[in-house]
């Protein structure tokens, strides 16, 4: 893994929170709340301040161009939501380009297991649990936020283990 160990230290702590709260929103509500994005922005806005080198930390900034951009586009052709394409570029910045087949890798895997994970909890008795939740009528509509919160606490989580 091409992210330090120290910096995923430092990014966890603040990250993980906001990641849980957009997988409840998301499966709660269907929608990843402006205000998560925000908090995942100024968290890599103050701490990648503290825990990046300076020219590391300006020039992850493009990847969050890059991506937002992708994300605008694929969300006009119907592909995901606005909030899945916002979220998914706040979190561009916390990985390192050298990182980017195996955060593909692990999404793959976290979209599989939380789609698996959803469908079941829909189609059983432990929707009973949150009876509530949109994400149980949205029809075919599946709550990206949870496999796009999960991968990125994830990635982080295995970087303070087995981070350069």
């Amino acid at each position: 893994m091409q992210i330090t160990a120290s910096a995923a230290l430092w990014f966890l702590p603040f990250v993980v929170p906001i990641c849980l709260y957009t997988v409840y929103t998301d499966m709660a509500e269907m929608r990843i709340k402006n205000h998560a994005v925000v908090a995942l922005f100024g968290v890599f806005a103050v701490v990648g301040l503290i825990a990046l080198p300076l020219d590391v930390y300006l020039w992850r900034y493009l990847s969050l161009v890059v991506v937002l951009l992708a994300g605008i586009l694929l969300n006009m052709g119907g592909a995901l939501g606005a909030g899945d394409a916002k979220f998914a570029a706040a979190a561009a910045p916390f990985i390192p380009l050298g990182d980017l087949r195996l955060v593909m890798v692990l999404f793959a895997a976290t979209l599989l297991a939380a789609y698996v994970a959803h469908r079941i909890a829909k189609h059983t008795g432990l929707r009973h649990i949150a009876p509530g939740w949109k994400s149980w009528q949205s029809g075919s509509k599946f709550p990206m936020g949870m496999a796009l919160g999960g991968t990125l606490a994830i990635y982080l989580l295995l970087g303070v283990f087995q981070g350069a």
